[in-house]
């Protein structure tokens, strides 16, 4: 399964970075299941989620493309780890206020305290059981995009 849409201009909703495909296709199933993504795009690591975001420009006059109201995010990524992306989405005026809930398998005290430190919003260990699983992204979906008020959704804030 790849991304349910390109990477266009405002058009991200969701950023899943998974390099996991069968956990990848169960959170997109599960969002799916509760018509919650209409505009995900899957990245399969940390660099393709940075350069999906930031573009080639690291400038911070550079206007952003993809500014996704989500950013679901594994730990233990390939090529740039989930911990560095968080740091660069969260020390960036731009992106700071995007909600980043980490969806990983790390039961590691210091991933918890190290993601919460960098700025996390929220920090879910995936349910080994799979209706546990497509419950608790069915959860974090509805708060995420539903319930919660973001200046990251266009709130004026």
């Amino acid at each position: 399964m790849s991304a349910k849409l390109p990477p266009l201009p405002g058009v991200v909703e969701i950023l899943l970075v998974e390099d996991n495909p069968t956990d990848a296709e169960l959170t997109i199933r599960a969002l799916d299941q509760n018509h919650l993504s209409n505009r995900l795009v899957w990245v399969k690591d940390g660099a393709e989620a940075l350069d999906l975001i930031f573009g080639p420009s690291a400038d911070l006059d550079t206007p952003i493309n993809n500014v996704p109201k989500l950013i679901l995010l594994d730990l233990k990524l390939p090529k740039v780890d989930g911990h560095e992306v968080l740091a660069r989405l969260k020390s960036d005026p731009r992106t700071r206020a995007i909600p980043v809930v980490v969806l990983t398998s790390s039961r590691e005290e210091a991933d918890l305290f190290r993601a919460y430190e960098t700025g996390t919003n929220s920090f879910i260990v995936k349910p080994v059981d799979f209706d546990s699983f497509i419950e608790a992204v069915r959860q974090l979906g509805l708060y995420w995009l539903l319930l919660n008020q973001s200046p990251a959704a266009g709130n004026g804030a």
